[in-house]
Parts: C-alpha cells; structure tokens; sequence
C-alpha cells in the first residue's frame, strides 16, 4: 500500500539536468481525446443487480455522450472486457488493467504541456482521499503511471498526495484548490500552503494559488473527498468564475456558497485582474435518504466543442444548463443523469480526464 502522506518538504526531480517548464492547460484548450474507467468492484459498482446496472449504464451514459466530440479511452480490469463493450460505444478503445475503483480525475495523471509543445503528465501520490477506511487503492494508485504510459508523455513523478478533482486552473497560471484538500492531514501532514504551492508550480505551472476554505457539506460525509473544488468552482474563459450558489436558507450550503461568494469578489488571477463571479444554483432539491445533497453543475467536463453536463431531474435543470451554454459560447451542451453518480461520492467530471492535444 502506497504511503499516505509526504514530508514537509516536497521533493522534486530527482533527475539531474534542464529543467522543463510545464503549464497545465484550461479544459477548454483543444483535446487528443478523454480518460475514463470503468467501475468493476466496490462501493461504485454497487452491491445489488439493480445497483450494478445503473452504475454501468451512468458510466457508459457519460462515455457514449463524450464519444460524440472526441476519442474515449477506457481503462478497465481485463475480466469486465467484454462487459463494457456491450455497454459502450463502439469507438470507445478499452484497455485492460488492474482497477480498485472508477474514478479517472482522481487516480489518473493530470496532463500538462512543456514551452516546446511536448506533452508530460503528473503522476500524484493517489491514497484514497486521504486513506478513506473505506477506500482501497493498491491498483489505483498506479493508475497514473499506467495511463502516462499509453501516451507519448513524460511521465512527471510527484510526492504531493493530490487528485485532479482537488484543482481548477485558468491555463494562465491560476488555480483553485481548497485548504481541506492539499492541507488535509491524512493527506499531506505537515506541509503548508507555500509547500504545496511550490509543488503545482513544478508540476502544473501554478503561480497564483486562490485557496477556498472548504467544499460543500456532503463531501465531508463518509464517502466524500473532504472538499474537491470541481463541485464548488470552476473558470470557464480568463477572467470569469462560475460558482456553486445554494439559494436554499434550509441547506446548510447556503451559507457555504455565500461565504465563498465574498471571499471571491475580491480575489484576482495571475494576471492580477478581478474575476466575473457567475453564480451556478444548486438543484431545486435538498436532500436524499442520506441527507443534504451536494448535486452540482459545475461537475461538468468541458470537451471539443461540447460540454457534457450533470442533470438531475429538476427543474433547475435548463436553467444551469443554460448558464453554462453562455459560459462556454460556440459548444453544444449536452446532458447526463448524474444521480447515479452523486449517489457514489461524485459527478461527471469526476470520472473523466482530458489529454490535451500537443
């Protein structure tokens, strides 16, 4: 099993010899195609029929739409081969390997490009969000290195335990993350804000860190990430953030999204300019039979042309869907039930992770 934190002080290359400049990209930068995997076991397969077929049609669902703007690669254990073929669209190319769990922004490397175009990928330290007792991850956690090395990619070695669901960046050099994420003691014990933003500067270029003090309520239950920011904010074009917005008084995220909403009025981006703050309400509904839900439309994956949004089956529905059609002008929006998802711990960018076009 993989080590659950790193020291104080981040290690960085080992290698001796020039040292390559690597940016990640925005989401919206042109991509070579999107990572999935398919879900094969555990709490994310469900443990009844009728749990393991909603599972399979929610992750094939997603697959299916992203095929429509570009290439789909799925990892997936060689015994659930055939399986996921018969769920999933013909173009979409598996690749069999060892899986805990499905969730490819997280256990899969963050791509990033080299100042001479070169494509390299970031391979995190993966200990189940912060060694979750339910989690396991022997295979995840080699998830990184095995999909870095399907591409042409260098793969780049990092110490930080860190998931790609954990940061938003603007491609200019901002990002976002949250405190309870890369400072979590199950996580990265010890190390401080500058440690970390040292870390993302190596990996993913990162030279301005806007830090949001926690996520929503229901990522901090048991099967959550303990505050990933790709369900509270993401920046759609330089300049403009879009915003998780609780209007509901009775969920206790209408108060997390109205302290996030002053704190992000007056911060301001790499390039030192304030950001648009557009707000992105919550669905209508509050709760299931676990408690207040943390659905949200900013777990959207942006692709070649398209975004491949979360819906819910509520009537707030058209109205995001609308707002992130504005956000995002010239890309088709399409809609996916991620109920299934947010059921298991997440939403439909949580399971996807582009590879950027060199």
């Amino acid at each position: 099993m993989p080590s659950t934190a790193v020291t104080s002080t981040v290690v960085m290359s080992a290698e001796a010899g020039p040292v390559t400049t690597w940016r990640m990209p925005s989401e919206t930068a042109p991509h070579e195609c999107t990572w999935m995997a398919w879900p094969s076991q555990g709490y994310t397969l469900g443990e009844t029929p009728e749990e393991v077929t909603r599972a399979r049609l929610t992750w094939a669902a997603v697959a299916n739409a992203v095929i429509g703007f570009e290439p789909v690669r799925m990892v997936v254990v060689p015994e659930d081969v055939e399986i996921a073929r018969r769920h999933l669209h013909a173009d979409v190319e598996l690749i069999p390997t060892q899986l805990d769990d499905a969730w490819m922004r997280d256990i899969g490397p963050t791509f990033v490009l080299g100042a001479d175009g070169r494509l390299g990928a970031v391979d995190w330290v993966f200990n189940g969000w912060g060694a979750q007792p339910w989690a396991s991850w022997e295979h995840d956690a080699r998830v990184g290195a095995f999909v870095a090395g399907q591409t042409p990619a260098e793969l780049i070695p990092s110490s930080l335990v860190n998931e790609g669901g954990g940061l938003h960046v603007d491609g200019l050099g901002t990002v976002l993350l949250t405190e309870t994420v890369q400072l979590d003691p199950g996580r990265n014990p010890g190390l401080t804000r500058t440690d970390v933003e040292a870390e993302l500067a190596r990996t993913i270029g990162a030279t301005h860190a806007i830090w949001l003090p926690r996520g929503l309520t229901r990522d901090y239950d048991e099967l959550g990430t303990r505050g990933h920011v790709d369900i509270v904010a993401t920046i759609p074009s330089p300049g403009v953030l879009l915003l998780h917005v609780q209007e509901d008084p009775a969920h206790p995220d209408h108060g997390v999204s109205k302290e996030l909403r002053e704190l992000l009025s007056d911060v301001r981006d790499a390039r030192g300019e304030r950001f648009e703050v557009v707000g992105v309400p919550a669905p209508r509904t509050l709760a299931d039979g676990s408690g207040p839900v943390d659905w949200s439309y900013l777990n959207h994956l942006v692709v070649n042309d398209g975004v491949i949004a979360c819906t819910f089956a509520d009537e707030q529905d058209e109205r995001a869907l609308g707002i992130l059609a504005d956000a995002y002008p010239g890309r088709r929006v399409v809609g996916v039930d991620a109920r299934p998802l947010f059921d298991r711990g997440g939403g439909v960018h949580c399971i996807t992770q582009q590879q950027p076009a060199v």
